[in-house]
Parts: structure tokens; C-alpha cells; sequence
């Protein structure tokens, strides 16, 4: 299992992802003279990815993820899909929510094809970092159920990095243990006591758009 790191057990929300960003930071600030990539996962965690990124010095760049939504509720993820096509599955969830295979592989074809749509749009922005041998700092705007992030650490360590470290700005205990196990370091800020979701610890947490990442990338 990989260190981790909770430096707060309070539910304060953030401001913005900005600010949460901002803070992360700080918290990696250890880190700062080292040659890192910092990786967000769009649309939302590309905000605080280039904050950190921006506090680091460090290079950014996406990782292009989707969760596999439950049927009839597409924000309860009980998996995820990569961008290198690999599938995260929470079978015992899927099986609870009435997710057989057909449901599944339709499930994962459309979210391919988003990522295919993201990978022609991102992409020609900016071309792949390529991530062998570098230290990672893989983010995103928060964590639930761990789904999408665990996709995410699974594609990273295909490029085999010298230390792949999660940070994030908040999470149930339950998923930075599980993440625990796959990456080197988890370092998470806010670990609530009572957690629902990620947009509960945000004062504002609108949608982010592809116009706001192209323009980050930018």
C-alpha cells in the first residue's frame, strides 16, 4: 500500500476549484524540485490540475477518463473506461443497480466515443506528455467512489512513471485507502467525516466546459 497523506478531517467546503487547486499546492510544495507532469482528468480536475501544476512549476496535461454511468442514473458511477480503451468495473454495484453485460459494453462504447471525441479535440491543442520515468501528480476536482481515478492510475502506470502520487482536494476515507493500494502516494486535504458527494465541499462548483480546458491547455 502507498503512503497517505489526510491533512484535514474538516468539512469546510472550498471556494472554487481554483482555490482548491491553490491549496493542493501547497500541499505538494515538497515537490517543487523535481521534474513533474501534473495530469487532470477534464473536465473539472483540468482546473485544479493547473493550479498546482502553476505552484509547482510543473508541465500539465489531461488524462482522459469516463465513469460508466448506473441505468437511470448517470452520476453513480460503477465503472470506468481509459483512454487506452482499459475497463473499471464495480461488479458488485452494477450487479445491485441492475447493470447486466450488454447494458455494460453499450455503457462503454459511448463513453469510448466521448473519449475519442476529447482525445481529437484536447489533443490537437496538445500533443500527449509522455509520462516514462517522470514523477505524476494525477488530480481531479474530488473523489467518490474512485471509479474514474482508478482508471486513470491504472493508464498512467501502462507508461510506467517513477512515482505516480495521487492528489486531491477531498474524499471519503473508504476511496484514499483504496487508492492507496495503486498508487505510491495518495495526498488528499479535506477526508469529511460525512461525505454525499464532491460538490457538497465547493461554494461553487458550476460545470466546467471544454472551452475553459482548451483555453487552460492553451
Amino acid at each position: 500500500m502507498g503512503k497517505i497523506r489526510i491533512l484535514t478531517r474538516d468539512d469546510r467546503p472550498f471556494h472554487d476549484r481554483v482555490e482548491a487547486g491553490r491549496c493542493m499546492a501547497d500541499a505538494l510544495g515538497y515537490l517543487s524540485k523535481q521534474e513533474i507532469i501534473v495530469l487532470g482528468i477534464p473536465r473539472g480536475g483540468v482546473v485544479v490540475a493547473n493550479e498546482i501544476a502553476r505552484g509547482l512549476g510543473a508541465e500539465l496535461d489531461v488524462i482522459l477518463t469516463r465513469k460508466l454511468g448506473a441505468p437511470g442514473n448517470p452520476e453513480l458511477a460503477i465503472g470506468a473506461v481509459s483512454e487506452t480503451g482499459e475497463l473499471i468495473l464495480d461488479k458488485h454495484l452494477a450487479a445491485l443497480v441492475g447493470a447486466d453485460e450488454e447494458y455494460i459494453q453499450r455503457e462503454k462504447e459511448r463513453q469510448l466515443a466521448e473519449i475519442e471525441r476529447l482525445v481529437r479535440s484536447y489533443r490537437v491543442r496538445k500533443a500527449k506528455v509522455k509520462l516514462h520515468g517522470k514523477v505524476v501528480v494525477l488530480t481531479d476536482d474530488g473523489v467518490a467512489t474512485g471509479s474514474t481515478i482508478i482508471a486513470a492510475i491504472q493508464a498512467v502506470r501502462h507508461e510506467k512513471p517513477s512515482q505516480l502520487i495521487v492528489g486531491l482536494p477531498v474524499g471519503p476515507e473508504s476511496a484514499i485507502r483504496k487508492l492507496a493500494n495503486l498508487a505510491d502516494e495518495v495526498i488528499c486535504f479535506r477526508v469529511p467525516p460525512y461525505f454525499s458527494a464532491v460538490g457538497q465541499f465547493y461554494e461553487v462548483f458550476g460545470q466546467t466546459s471544454d472551452e475553459e480546458v482548451l483555453k487552460i491547455l492553451g
